[in-house]
C-alpha cells in the first residue's frame, strides 16, 4: 500500500461542475438567442455573425486534426478555397445552397485525400510546415489558374430550398448558414464519439502502441485529414453564401492561422473551438471599428496570450459538465 503525499498548504483546484440540467438549458438558450439574432441587431452585426459561423466550421476542421489526432494544421484555408471555387462553379448551373454545399464538401475531401498522402506521413512541426506549404501552393495555383485570377469571382445569391426566393437579406443568409453549421456540428459530434475518434486519440497519445494493436496509423490519419478537408470545403460553400465572392486571398495563411488558433483555444473541445472562432472574428472585425482600426493589433495580442498561456490553464478555463454514466 502506497501513500501519496501532497505539499501542505497547497489547495487542490477542482473544475467547476454545473448541475446535469444546466447543459441542455444553456444550449437551448444559446440556440434561441442565435436564431433571434437577426431581429435583435443591425445588418452589419448579422453579417459579422455569419462570417463567424463560417470560421467556426473551419475551426472544427482544424480541431479534428489538432484536438483528436494531435497534428496542428496550418493550411485548412486551402480546402476552404477549393470548396468555395467549386460552389462558385456550381452556382453557374444552380443557385441551390444544399447542392453547392455537398459539391464543395466533396471537392474539399478529394483535394485533402490527394494532398494528404504527403501530409499524413509527417508528424509534429514537420506536419505544420507541410500543411503550410500545401496551403501556399494552393494559394499560388488559385492566383494563376482559378477563374477570375487574383480579382476573384462573384456569385449570385444562394437559394435555400427549391421554390424559395434567393436570399438577399443578411438575416436570411445568416439563418441559412446557422442551419448548415448546426448540421455540420451534429455530424462532427457523432464522429467524435465513434471508435475512429478513439483511435485518433490513441495515435496522438502513443502512436507505436496503436500500431502494435494492429492498426495502420497512416491510413487513420489520412482518413482524418480527408474528413477535415471536407469540413473545410463546406466552410467554403458557406463563405460563398455570405459574401457571394471568392478570391485566392481566401487561401492566405492568416485564415488558416485563425482557424488553428481557435482550435487551440478550444483545448480539445469542438464547442470551444467554435467559441474561439467567434471571439477571434469579433476581435479582428468588430473590435477594429471600436478601436479605430486597431483590430489586428488586438488579434495579435490574443495570439501572444494564447502562445504564452500554459495549456493546462487553457483547459482549466472551460466549464466541465457532468457526463452520464453508461
Amino acid at each position: 500500500m502506497t501513500t501519496t503525499l501532497t505539499p501542505t498548504g497547497t489547495p487542490t483546484r477542482r473544475p467547476l461542475r454545473l448541475p446535469p440540467w444546466s447543459a441542455p438549458t444553456l444550449g437551448a438558450l444559446g440556440l434561441a438567442a442565435a436564431v433571434a439574432l437577426p431581429w435583435l441587431v443591425n445588418a452589419y452585426l448579422v453579417s459579422l455573425a455569419a462570417t463567424a459561423l463560417v470560421m467556426a466550421v473551419l475551426a472544427m476542421s482544424a480541431q479534428l486534426l489538432a484536438g483528436l489526432a494531435g497534428l496542428a494544421p496550418l493550411g485548412q484555408a486551402a480546402y476552404l478555397v477549393v470548396g468555395a471555387y467549386t460552389a462558385a462553379s456550381i452556382a453557374t448551373l444552380t443557385s441551390l445552397g444544399p447542392v453547392q454545399l455537398l459539391a464543395a464538401t466533396a471537392a474539399g475531401a478529394v483535394a485533402a485525400a490527394v494532398t494528404g498522402c504527403l501530409a499524413a506521413r509527417a508528424r509534429g512541426t514537420t506536419f505544420l510546415m507541410v500543411t503550410f506549404g500545401l496551403g501556399e501552393l494552393v494559394h499560388a495555383a488559385a492566383n494563376q489558374w482559378a477563374p477570375g485570377g487574383s480579382e476573384g469571382v462573384h456569385t449570385p445569391p444562394v437559394v435555400a430550398l427549391p421554390g424559395l426566393p434567393a436570399m438577399v437579406r443578411p438575416g436570411w443568409v445568416y439563418l441559412y448558414v446557422l442551419a448548415c453549421t448546426l448540421l455540420v456540428g451534429a455530424a462532427v459530434a457523432v464522429l467524435v464519439r465513434t471508435r475512429f475518434a478513439l483511435l485518433l486519440r490513441g495515435v496522438a497519445a502513443h502512436e507505436p502502441r496503436v500500431q502494435a494493436a494492429g492498426q495502420h496509423t497512416g491510413r487513420l490519419l489520412l482518413a482524418a485529414y480527408t474528413i477535415a478537408g471536407g469540413i473545410a470545403g463546406a466552410a467554403g460553400a458557406l463563405a460563398i453564401a455570405v459574401t457571394r465572392y471568392v478570391s485566392p486571398a481566401d487561401a492566405a495563411m492568416g485564415i488558416s492561422a485563425l482557424a488553428l488558433a481557435a482550435a487551440l483555444i478550444g483545448s480539445g473541445s469542438m464547442t470551444g473551438a467554435c467559441a474561439g472562432a467567434v471571439l477571434l472574428v469579433a476581435a479582428r472585425d468588430w473590435a477594429s471599428g471600436l478601436l479605430g482600426g486597431h483590430g489586428p493589433t488586438l488579434l495579435g495580442l490574443c495570439f501572444l496570450l494564447l502562445a504564452y498561456l500554459p495549456r493546462h490553464r487553457l483547459a482549466g478555463l472551460t466549464i466541465r459538465f457532468p457526463r452520464r454514466r453508461t
